[in-house]
């Protein structure tokens, strides 16, 4: 039995766990524990139900809903956003439900006549349209681009309460439902996770969107988001925290991101991390084929500056620094200086012009020439690493965001 889970008086989570997926958005975001697909049931004089499941948990969620209520008394189905794991269990839904009304934005519904061609009824409303359900009203107000243009998101007035759908969530299964029932530290780094693999190349359109929540003085008390945990006890952290990576707040830290051949660019990667380390700047080495490219971008989400290292093969970068590369031009990472270097054997500038057009692409500056090394490092070429590390550093001290 699915049992649904009692949020505050006629508010119920009715939605459906995800143990088993370790990878989503394709193979880009990896999961440690799978996800959630977080649906709400709202019971008043008439009865809202917000956000559908993935289709495969079709049946979990109508058993959650229907312990909750009986479904014919359903009168609305709000879709805040039409990505197939939160619309795919429409049908199913409307199949059960053919009267029922669903509310959401122009866009929206175009999509899900393109997902799901159907004959269904619909209200369409735009920012600041309102749905009075008796004593309490949603309004609506539309997110285009957080992350697709038919985002939108659903705020109780009386109680506020915000139903946020794909902004503020995690890729994090559990039993638990709230912020306040895990430790702080982990809810905060699947935060990050998540800000970094899917909304950050969308940070200026979500600063915008914050500061319109607060000229529509609408007061959060709590977020009830699409993926994850909900924010009963930290919503402000959450918001905190959304503005200040939508701004490009870092921290006086450093990501070395390499692959090596034989080795001797891991030697240069270790030097390098020396002197960083020596003039008191953090910094954290992944060797990139043997870690998770999704953490990666989580933690530069933090850090000030990048450094990336390659070997050559075939007069270029290793792939798996292609691979990385490519997703830093995706994701746009805001206010990062950046650095390179590596060994070869017999061609030395093809990569560097390679290297430097990628970074440089994917809009981090520059802040240092590139540093190559033939062959193998030798002690005195171990010692220009080191260097490079204590200069890179300086360079980190000096920057304002």
């Amino acid at each position: 039995m699915f049992n649904p889970c009692k949020i505050q008086d006629n508010l119920y989570w009715v939605g459906a766990i995800d143990w088993d997926i370790r990878f989503f958005h394709g193979y880009t975001y990896t999961t440690r524990t799978g996800t959630t697909y977080n649906s709400y049931l709202l019971r008043d004089e008439k009865t809202a139900l917000i956000d559908g499941v993935h289709t495969n948990f079709s049946e979990e969620w109508l058993e959650r809903v229907s312990e909750a209520i009986d479904p014919k008394k359903i009168d609305y189905f709000i879709c805040n956003h039409i990505e197939p794991d939160h619309s795919g269990a429409i049908p199913k839904l409307m199949k059960l439900l053919p009267k029922i009304k669903i509310i959401t934005n122009q866009k929206a519904r175009e999509g899900l006549d393109k997902y799901y061609p159907n004959n269904w009824d619909f209200q369409i409303v735009k920012t600041n349209d309102t749905l009075k359900l008796g004593k309490n009203t949603l309004r609506f107000i539309e997110t285009p681009m957080i992350h697709w243009p038919d985002s939108m998101w659903t705020y109780l007035d009386k109680e506020e309460i915000l139903f946020s759908n794909d902004a503020f969530g995690q890729h994090y299964a559990s039993q638990e439902r709230f912020d306040d029932e895990v430790d702080f530290g982990l809810i905060m780094d699947e935060n990050a996770k998540y800000y970094a693999n899917i909304l950050w190349p969308l940070s200026a359109t979500i600063l915008r969107k914050l500061q319109e929540i607060q000229k529509l003085n609408l007061p959060i008390r709590m977020i009830l988001t699409s993926h994850g945990l909900n924010w009963r006890e930290y919503p402000d952290k959450a918001i905190e925290s959304y503005a200040r990576w939508a701004k490009g707040e870092s921290k006086e830290r450093v990501i070395i991101a390499y692959d090596t051949m034989w080795f001797s660019t891991e030697k240069m990667a270790t030097a390098i991390l020396e002197g960083i380390t020596a003039e008191g700047v953090r910094a954290e080495v992944y060797r990139v084929p043997i870690s998770d490219l999704s953490d990666i971008m989580k933690d530069l989400l933090d850090a000030k500056g990048l450094i990336i290292g390659s070997s050559v093969a075939n007069n270029h970068i290793l792939p798996p620094i292609t691979k990385l590369l490519a997703e830093l031009k995706s994701l746009k990472p805001l206010n990062k200086i950046g650095g390179f270097f590596g060994s070869y054997g017999w061609s030395k500038e093809a990569p560097v012009k390679e290297l430097e057009g990628e970074i440089k692409e994917a809009g981090i500056k520059l802040s240092l020439p590139p540093l190559n090394v033939k062959y193998a490092p030798s002690p005195e070429e171990l010692k220009q690493c080191f260097e490079f590390g204590k200069s890179f550093a300086a360079e980190i001290k000096k920057q304002q965001f």
